[in-house]
């Protein structure tokens, strides 16, 4: 089955909602529920019916390329009014006020500056 572009993979539909990009655990419950469809069916095992109602359902929430698009402006935007925000995002550094002296491995590239045992290795010849 496929959905703006994304084929989803057969699983359960809540978990195979999340494929979408603005989609996680909590709205693929509602979208299920709102279309009324059983969230324990498997993508594959829908009938036509029911999947033009989860298509109806998901085309009034902004997914993929334009939520994508959304963000990539609001941040560029933060960066344009020269906010603090805007300055940790192009420095690429945590935004929300999270410490940066120890964590922070995945924002920084998993950087370890720290000094090992202090002895160099000898080089065996």
């Amino acid at each position: 089955m496929r959905i703006s572009g994304i084929t989803l993979p057969n699983k359960r539909l809540v978990y195979a909602l999340t494929a979408l990009h603005g989609i996680g655990p909590s709205r693929a419950a509602f979208i299920c529920k709102q279309a009324k469809v059983e969230d324990t069916k498997k993508a594959d095992d829908l009938t036509a019916e029911e999947e033009n109602e989860l298509r109806r359902v998901i085309e009034t929430f902004k997914l993929e390329g334009d939520l994508k698009r959304e963000v990539a402006t609001n941040v560029k935007r933060l960066k344009d009014i020269g906010s603090y925000r805007g300055s940790r995002h192009a420095k690429s550094l945590p935004v929300r006020g999270q410490r940066t002296k120890t964590n922070s491995r995945t924002v920084r590239g998993n950087v370890r500056k720290t000094m090992a045992s202090g002895r160099r290795k000898v080089e065996k010849t």
